[in-house]
């Protein structure tokens, strides 16, 4: 009888152990916050107890699926649904980045220095990552399509930061093979463009840096909307058209496009402003000219840099009344040493200075000695 008795208090004893060991690696669920997520509508941060969460559902255009990532300090953190999520571990310490629109937001948030690999590094313009390029810091991995794997996995990074049109990049399905965690920055699909700058957040996330992004992001909306502001006071509204042709088809930004967004923000009166589109409407060169011919600003003509470089290419552009009063403006004011441009890079971060740069376009009396960052005139 005694030694049942032990036996079952040593039962009770250990049983009370485990079930103490374990409620101190309990993980719970509990939401305590989400972010603020002004305009931006294709992703979401919600913060619990133990780990960050973050959801993706607009990884490219019109897509059906979701991405989900959570981010933890320690592997103990890590919830049980895991298996249906990205896990991706602080502190991150090494990158690759597939964009360069994410160069100018690891520099904002302080974090370039982790950037270890980029796929063809001769597009970025930034001098600062430039120099780290130059120093072998930074090792070119070929192209965004055709990683070289070899070189990548030397690397071994901790994390990469991806875009896709289209969801069937076949390098980065190889990557996730090898149990590297990939995320999507769907930045490009947002139809404002302050919510393009908004995905510094989700960034900032994986760094640990919420409080950065945030400061970050505000002085970016704020010197947005005193320019929007700042356009409001004029009465009159310059006519105003865009895009250029590629392959016989004139890509014009749709009325509910990022671009028509800015047209509108600068109070100018674009042609195609009630069009539905979100994206680019492919149009016929005559189609255009009906249209367009007596405009009075072609702002966003492409990458040309001078008005004969135009007409070389099309001599239908001669056409337009922009053209022969020397009114087009091209975002080829900012170029790097091997080529690429600014406004690709740093744009979708700073839409400020892009709408700061059209209203001194459409309305040069509103901004006293400014000068354009992003755009010039072609002569």
């Amino acid at each position: 009888m005694r030694f049942l008795i032990l036996l079952s208090l040593s039962f009770l004893f250990l049983t009370s152990c485990k079930e103490e060991k374990k409620s101190n690696n309990v993980i719970t669920d509990k939401e305590i916050t989400s972010e603020n997520i002004k305009y931006a509508k294709g992703f979401s941060i919600s913060y619990h107890e133990n780990y960050t969460e973050i959801i993706v559902t607009s990884p490219w255009a019109r897509s059906q699926e979701a991405f989900r990532y959570i981010i933890v300090d320690n592997v103990e953190a890590i919830p049980e649904f895991y298996e249906s999520a990205v896990v991706i571990q602080r502190p991150v310490s090494k990158v690759v980045a597939m964009s360069t629109t994410n160069i100018p937001t690891l520099e904002y948030l302080k974090v370039d220095d982790r950037l270890v690999g980029f796929p063809s590094t001769k597009f970025i313009s930034s001098e600062k990552t430039r120099a780290r390029i130059d120093n072998g810091e930074i090792k070119d991995l070929n192209n965004d399509l055709e990683i070289n794997m070899e070189l990548f996995l030397d690397l071994q990074p901790d994390l990469v930061i991806a875009f896709t049109v289209n969801g069937k990049n076949k390098s980065l399905k190889q990557i996730e093979k090898f149990g590297i965690p990939v995320v999507i920055d769907g930045s490009w699909t947002e139809e404002h463009p302050l919510g393009r700058a908004e995905w510094i957040k989700f960034i900032a996330a994986f760094f640990n840096k919420k409080e950065e992004a945030d400061k970050i992001f505000n002085e970016i909306e704020t010197s947005y909307l005193e320019a929007k502001k700042l356009a409001l006071n004029v009465k009159y509204k310059p006519v105003v058209f865009s895009g250029s042709m590629f392959n016989d088809v004139w890509n014009v930004p749709g009325g509910k496009s990022f671009v028509a967004k800015y047209l509108e923000d600068a109070n100018t009166d674009y042609l195609w402003k009630n069009d539905p589109s979100n994206g680019s409407i492919q149009l016929n060169f005559e189609n255009v000219l009906e249209k367009a011919h007596q405009a009075e600003l072609w702002i966003g003509a492409g990458s040309f840099q001078t008005l004969e470089q135009m007409k070389n290419q099309h001599k239908g552009y001669s056409y337009f009344d922009a053209y022969k009063n020397k009114n087009i403006y091209t975002y080829t004011n900012k170029i790097g040493p091997k080529g690429g441009l600014l406004y690709y890079e740093l744009g979708p971060l700073r839409p400020d200075i892009i709408l700061k740069d059209i209203i001194n376009i459409a309305h040069p009396e509103l901004l006293e000695n400014y000068e354009n960052y992003f755009f010039k005139r072609l002569e």
